[in-house]
């Protein structure tokens, strides 16, 4: 014990891990490449980003679980961790008890982007097209039980819309394949879709916030323009193994929090589509048991696909 207070005191010595569930090109793994150099420069440590996407992120989010509680591998997590409890009828880690949380990061809109070949205007417009063509249009997301995913399920149940699903393992994937015409529309987080959007490869209809998008002003929520009410953001939160020293859980939680309040990095966080947050522990803990109620609640009424 007296070792381990020791070595705690000496954190960081060496690089940090930082693991995210998700494919090169998406929302968490962006913001994570924009923040990374800010909180290696406050910890006087190499910030290594680890891509590890696939299977709706339990692989991964399970090898931080049973990682050493160090504070040298940390998990980069976005707002499917909090509905994967609903999704698969046994999870190999226990999202409360297996984690320590660090900081939410930021909180990170929706948008609604279709292929420009695609003579639609609107979310409105899209949900008459769906209507009238019941299963021919397609979606991409980054796999069953992704945020995308669900925000497309949730979008598609406040419609009574039939859809093809075609997962992917990444953002970049699935936005090149719209790009090219091969699906007809995704909910991408802005992170992800912004360059596309701003090139005019692919065209917004909408966001998931109830606010507009200062990144995006000009495109209406689909609350406003579609569905009333319609809210579903994603998110990004840092967590370690549970048992992590509190030092080293606080040493990341300072350079989270700091990076956050440097004027330009803010700036460029939110001209990708995010909005900046920088949390204690206690606050991420307290969010993360509200998101984990919400897709219980939200589960009683939209029927998503449980897996084994």
């Amino acid at each position: 014990m007296f070792a381990s207070a020791i070595y705690a005191q000496d954190f960081p010595s060496r690089p940090i891990r930082a693991v995210i569930p998700y494919g090169v090109g998406g929302s968490a793994d962006v913001l994570a490449r924009v923040i990374a150099p800010r909180i290696s420069a406050y910890l006087g440590q190499s910030l290594v980003i680890d891509n590890r996407g696939g299977g709706a992120g339990l692989p991964a989010i399970t090898l931080v679980a049973k990682a050493m509680p160090d504070g040298y591998t940390v998990l980069l997590v976005a707002s499917n961790f909090a509905s994967n409890p609903i999704l698969f009828k046994k999870l190999p880690y226990d999202a409360v008890k297996d984690f320590a949380p660090v900081s939410l990061i930021a909180i990170v809109p929706a948008v609604l982007v279709v292929h420009p070949g695609v003579a639609i205007n609107s979310a409105k417009d899209l949900i008459a097209l769906a209507k009238a063509k019941p299963g021919t249009l397609n979606y991409g997301s980054v796999g069953n039980g992704s945020g995308n995913h669900l925000v497309t399920e949730v979008f598609a149940n406040a419609a009574g819309l039939q859809l093809e699903h075609v997962p992917y393992k990444s953002a970049g994937a699935f936005m090149t394949d719209l790009a090219s015409g091969r699906l007809t529309f995704v909910f991408a987080t802005i992170p992800a879709a912004h360059g596309f959007i701003t090139s005019g490869r692919v065209r917004a209809l909408g966001v998931s916030s109830l606010k507009r998008s200062s990144t995006l002003p000009d495109i209406p929520t689909i609350a406003e323009s579609a569905i009333p009410g319609f809210e579903v953001n994603t998110w990004l939160g840092a967590l370690v193994p549970a048992g992590t020293p509190q030092n080293a859980v606080n040493r990341l939680n300072t350079a989270i929090v700091d990076a956050l309040q440097i004027p330009e990095l803010r700036e460029r966080v939110k001209m990708l589509g995010a909005e900046p947050v920088g949390s204690s522990p206690a606050q991420l803990a307290a969010f993360l048991k509200s998101e984990l109620t919400r897709w219980t609640t939200l589960a009683k009424t939209v029927k998503f696909e449980v897996s084994n």
